[in-house]
């Protein structure tokens, strides 16, 4: 931008010189053929910048070369004598934001050229006294050009020197840079391989059912494993480095990670989790889909960290773009809030506003700014509204684009009849939960295009009953457990009636009662619209069933023999038939001598490390025709890592701690991807 200010404002001299020049011309009757020169001239120049050709450096040297022209066709006349050192002096100032001292060396060395021009002319046409005073002038215009010459030639060799500095100075920043990406890869790949083993042998040590300890080991191991993350994605996003990936991701994946996330949060406070899903969303979108469930994490945290009473509304809807959509994110709770300052600190990046030891729980942390950083990466923008004391609402717009635009959420044809929601207005201590709710069943039913109706009480309900098609009733623990015997017998009739409930809740023994886990979302509502009395209630929870992949032969290989059982552990489950190799070299001999379906390549080894070993294993099996995934199984988690893993050659990526749905998903797509190469070959 500097540089492109400086080349218009040095045409712009050189063209009002060359307007000066041309009115000189024609009142002193100088030579007429050169105005016409001159004019062509100065367009062209106008030309030559709007047009940006040639290159920046060329465009410059005809600039100078064609001031210097004028400035010798002004000087060579007679009656310019007095006016050599203002026109010289002129270009020297113009030409010297350049910073090219060899222009000012040749302005000089044409000054004195023409200056001696001039005083043969005068000594032969006797046009310049040589009084004491006409010396004196002649002297002190020699002097304010040599001195003009010298301050331009001081002004280019300090700018010349401060850019040499910067650009060692961002040589060192660069460096330093590279210095921190391998710091935070090795700092990552050393934390996560012993947390990895904490969760992984928690997670054997719970299905063995040991003891609840094994649950308390494995959310400490979660909860470091995060911090770990955020500590890495608070750095990116502090130097502007942040890595984006693409790839395509179901929107319903977004929500059910919120209501996964939120079970596993302690909620020792009791909140409400209501999450309003808008049906139009796109089913199946395309970005960093592992940056959109770390902002829905962070924001949920912040959510649960500071509100004591009431609940959390979350809201995701879509805007229709010409490059896709603008997927809307709303987190909004009933909490202690925040001030102006507060909320101006966050989007600054500083962490922790309350620095005291006795502070509670008025700590910020790192999450917000890390959901400030991933989506101003993205190209989005967020908006906090906030008061002491009334709550918080954190609005995230992230543009997106659309791999299948169908609705995520389409209610059957087959459905026919009304619905009623049971809410008791007056249940709830914070009254903002109850209108969230209200928001919730109103949102969903507009979308999926469903008569719903509200019912306070069992009166409502069985008046309405009299009037409408009344086919499922949706209610709450309380509402339930108030009237339970009346609808138990309304669920053995036509009805379908649906509990939103904590995980303690029983319904009544013989009850048709359907029951919802908490917290209540789209999904499982859904579910019941289309399948009545014969959804599967088991499968409310989650929105997919567990894979197996019987009879997948997999060679897990790591130095860590640790990572090997726990790695073992787990994908046992899946009725996969484990090996496992301890390095590189061994990896690359069991292969030869035996059939996987699959390897999973740690990254860090001694002697050999994955990514080496991975390209030696691609080789063989090309040379012996044989198919083969490679997906890097890794504790080298920073950003962008799975983009490098993918640039190398791996079929896939899973980072450590091992996370089942992201080994779920990898296997799906990699098993299917080699089911279709086989048909094909």
């Amino acid at each position: 931008m500097e540089r492109s200010g400086n080349e218009k404002f040095i045409i712009l001299l050189v063209s009002l010189g060359c307007i000066g020049l041309l009115i000189e011309n024609l009142l002193l009757d100088w030579e007429f053929w050169v105005p016409p020169i001159i004019m062509i001239a100065v367009i062209s120049l106008w030309v030559m910048n709007l047009l940006e050709k040639p290159k920046y450096e060329v465009r410059t040297v005809i600039y100078f070369v064609y001031a210097m022209l004028a400035a010798f066709y002004h000087g060579v006349h007679a009656s310019s004598f007095f006016d050599v050192t203002l026109v010289i002096t002129f270009a020297m100032v113009g030409f010297s934001l350049l910073d090219h001292v060899y222009m000012m060396n040749l302005l000089l060395i044409e000054y004195i050229s023409l200056m001696l021009v001039q005083f043969m002319i005068s000594y032969f046409d006797h046009i310049i006294s040589t009084d004491i005073l006409s010396i004196s002038r002649i002297v002190l215009h020699v002097a304010v050009a040599v001195l003009i010459y010298f301050s331009c030639v001081r002004a280019i060799t300090n700018r010349n020197e401060n850019k040499r500095l910067d650009q060692k100075k961002n040589e060192q920043i660069e460096s330093y840079d590279a210095d921190m990406e391998d710091f935070l890869s090795n700092i990552s790949h050393e934390l996560r391989t012993p947390v990895n083993v904490v969760n992984g042998m928690s997670d054997l040590l719970i299905k063995r059912k040991v003891g609840y300890e094994a649950g308390a080991i494995k959310n400490a191991g979660i909860r470091l494993s995060y911090q770990i993350e955020d500590i890495q994605d608070y750095t990116e996003c502090k130097r502007n480095k942040v890595v984006l990936e693409e790839e395509e991701y179901m929107s319903t994946s977004l929500i059910n990670d919120v209501v996964t996330g939120f079970r596993l949060i302690d909620n020792s406070n009791d909140l409400e989790l209501i999450v309003d899903l808008d049906p139009k969303v796109p089913t199946k979108m395309k970005g960093d889909v592992n940056k959109l469930h770390k902002i829905f994490r962070h924001l949920l945290e912040n959510a649960v960290k500071f509100t004591k009473r009431g609940g959390i509304y979350v809201k995701m809807y879509s805007e229709n773009t010409e490059y896709g959509v603008n997927l809307c994110i709303e987190m909004t709770d009933t909490g202690i809030g925040m001030d102006s300052r507060t909320t101006r600190i966050v989007s600054e990046g500083m962490y922790q506003v309350n620095k005291k030891r006795n502070r509670s729980s008025g700590g910020i942390g790192l999450g917000l700014f890390i959901v400030y950083g991933f989506t101003h990466s993205m190209g989005g923008f967020v908006i906090i509204e906030s008061q002491k004391g009334a709550g918080t609402t954190v609005r995230v717009t992230i543009p997106q684009k659309v791999a299948e635009m169908d609705p995520c959420l389409i209610l059957s044809d087959s459905f026919e009849g009304d619905v009623l929601f049971h809410v008791r207005s007056d249940k709830y201590k914070v009254p903002r939960v109850r209108d969230f709710y209200r928001y919730m069943a109103s949102n969903l039913a507009s979308g999926i295009k469903v008569p719903l109706y509200p019912a306070e009480n069992r009166t409502e309900i069985e008046r309405l009953m009299k009037k409408l098609n009344v086919k499922i009733i949706f209610m709450g623990e309380e509402e339930y457990a108030e009237n339970s015997s009346y609808f138990d017998e309304l669920s053995k009739k036509d009805i379908v009636v649906a509990v939103s409930a904590s995980d303690k809740f029983k319904a009544n023994t013989g009850s048709g009662v359907i029951v919802m886990p908490k917290p209540l979302y789209a999904y499982p509502v859904i579910k019941i619209l289309n399948e009545g009395k014969d959804a599967d209630t088991g499968s409310l929870s989650a929105n997919r069933e567990k894979p197996v992949f019987d009879g997948v032969r997999a060679l897990i290989v790591d130095d860590e023999p640790m990572n090997l059982v726990v790695a073992t552990g787990l994908f046992k489950d899946y009725k996969m038939i484990i090996d496992t190799a301890g390095s590189g070299k061994e990896a690359i001999g069991k292969f030869s001598d035996n059939t996987y379906d699959v390897i999973f390549m740690d990254h860090m080894m001694p002697e050999m490390d994955g990514v080496e070993a991975m390209k030696r294993i691609k080789a063989d099996a090309k040379n012996q025709h044989r198919d083969i995934k490679i997906i890097a199984l890794t504790a080298n988690a920073v950003s962008g890592a799975r983009e490098m893993f993918m640039k190398e050659g791996f079929d896939g990526f899973i980072a450590k701690p091992i996370n089942l749905a992201d080994f779920e998903r990898v296997m799906l797509r990699e098993l299917k991807s080699t089911s279709s190469e086989r048909k094909g070959k």
